[in-house]
């Protein structure tokens, strides 16, 4: 796995994903090797790395520092290539002869990495930084992207002009992965209509699996009912669309759980509303029992999402969600009926209103959810896929390997 953020050195649901394919993939006997860049977290972070991560014995986590600092991911940034780290993945690779690479991100590792070793090749695509230098098709930092003005919205953004773009790198560098990875079918038809010309899967996320039954021993009842929101506190994640309407709807509180550099200006919005509380940053056991006791989970993004872990997670606890109509959001509900869709505010609170009438229908739509989560959601169903595509490379490349052929006795 290279990857440019990895936990503890991470910031939302990709660096958490690769953390459980890894281990997943290690508890079956495999070994997993973990590349990642300390400067890259450093240069982004105006925190230090919070919480424990414990693997598996068959994973190696390699964490990559210069002695150059922050210049090292800068000249990544402005080059694509692997500055002050490109040396050491390679004599990792060259060392470990690994039968699969598999990228994430990689906006601070850079593209020239996909070119070390010849294995088989895969890179899991958790953002659109492929097709958008600020990696989430988010104009001017107020709206989705519609029309591509990279330039003049790198500059709004503070962020340097990475003018490589603009040359063969992007096209050179892909044509060595042999496929890609979308977690939703919204992002690869995105990838694609933005001018990708490369093999694109859609495998969808998993979430760890939920301990329901210890959910259900260690309830700590809230008092009145409550929606919940769980995420990063940033603009993009739409929490300022929803103060306003639990100001004015006070039968219900707003749970927020989560941290971010937005949370003092979402925390003045709320102001001395007494239904809405901010829990900060919660451990995952904690998030269970709040997913479990939610009328629902309430996903308000504003930007095109790839794929919210958030919604499954709520689904495996058997809790319905409710989602902005935008990205892969009503992809996810559509073909799962866990929930609902809102286009505005009345709908929203119109739907608000249902589940909190009709208790039968917030466990009709939740275990809708659930059904989807084990059928599409899980480690297992995962990992069937996942294998089943590095099969297909190696005998579409004619790669003989008994490490590969045990992938279909998994």
């Amino acid at each position: 796995m290279i990857t440019t953020f990895y936990p503890p050195y991470n910031f939302g649901g990709d660096g958490i994903f690769i953390y459980h394919l890894s281990n997943a993939i290690a508890k079956q006997g495999h070994r997993v090797d973990i590349i990642h860049c300390i400067d890259a977290f450093a240069i982004s972070a105006n925190k230090k790395p919070q919480g424990e991560y414990s693997h598996h014995d068959n994973i190696t986590v390699h964490s990559l520092k210069s002695s150059f600092g922050f210049l090292s991911p800068l000249l990544t940034q402005q080059t694509s290539r692997a500055f002050c780290k490109g040396e050491k993945i390679q004599a990792l690779i060259a060392e470990k002869e690994f039968d699969v690479i598999h990228y994430h991100n990689m906006s601070l590792i850079g593209l020239e990495a996909l070119t070390f070793g010849k294995a088989i090749k895969l890179y899991t695509m958790h953002e659109h930084w492929l097709v958008c230098p600020m990696h989430i098709l988010w104009k001017y930092n107020r709206e989705v992207c519609n029309k591509r003005n990279c330039i003049s919205c790198q500059l709004v953004g503070k962020r340097p002009v990475q003018w490589w773009r603009f040359s063969d790198i992007m096209s050179r560098t892909l044509a060595h992965v042999d496929s890609f990875i979308s977690p939703s079918t919204f992002s690869k038809n995105k990838h694609h209509r933005l001018g990708l010309n490369i093999p694109i899967v859609h495998i969808p996320n998993f979430t760890a699996n939920a301990d329901r039954q210890s959910v259900e021993e260690s309830l700590d009842c809230h008092s009145r009912p409550y929606f919940l929101f769980v995420g990063r506190l940033e603009k993009i994640k739409g929490l300022q669309n929803l103060i306003p309407v639990f100001r004015q709807n006070r039968r219900w509180d707003l749970i927020v759980a989560g941290e971010g550099e937005y949370d003092h200006t979402l925390r003045q919005m709320a102001g001395d509303a007494p239904n809405i509380k901010f829990l900060g940053r919660q451990h995952y056991d904690k998030l269970q029992v709040l997913y479990d006791q939610a009328l629902a989970v309430l996903v308000p993004s504003i930007c095109y999402e790839v794929f919210p872990l958030i919604i499954i997670e709520a689904f495996s606890m058997g809790v319905p969600v409710i989602v902005n109509n935008l990205g892969p959001l009503p992809e996810i509900v559509e073909e799962s009926g866990g929930g609902f869709i809102y286009k505005n505010e009345e709908e929203l609170i119109k739907q608000m209103e249902q589940l909190s009438l009709h208790p039968n229908l917030r466990h009709e739509l939740g275990a809708k959810g659930y059904q989807a989560y084990k059928n599409y959601f899980t480690e297992e169903s995962h990992l069937k896929e996942y294998y089943q595509l590095i099969q297909n490379i190696a005998k579409q490349k004619n790669i003989t390997n008994p490490a590969i052929d045990m992938l279909k006795n998994e």
